[in-house]
């Protein structure tokens, strides 16, 4: 099945400065996220699930944005949350 979601996605210049890490664990003084990750519909920087507080999930969750892109060095890889679909 084609991903609808993935099709549309386009990259989206970050809203927030990354290169300190995930931004919400270093509001909260954290420094144990793992990878980050972009939103393309907002420019959100946010940790992954691999990170303790999964904040790129749980901004899904509360923003229903669908795709998101690894935001690694070297990686340009997408996931689609509402289809569970990589691209």
């Amino acid at each position: 099945m084609s991903c609808q979601h993935l099709k549309e996605a386009t990259d989206h210049a970050p809203l927030s400065a990354y290169e300190g890490g995930c931004p919400p664990c270093v509001a909260a003084g954290f420094d144990d996220w793992v990878h980050l990750r972009l939103c393309l519909s907002c420019g959100l920087v946010a940790c992954c699930d691999s990170s303790p507080r999964q904040h790129m999930s749980a901004h899904f969750a509360a923003e229903r944005h669908p795709v998101m892109r690894s935001f690694e060095p070297g990686e340009a890889w997408r996931w689609c949350f509402e289809d569970h679909q990589i691209g």
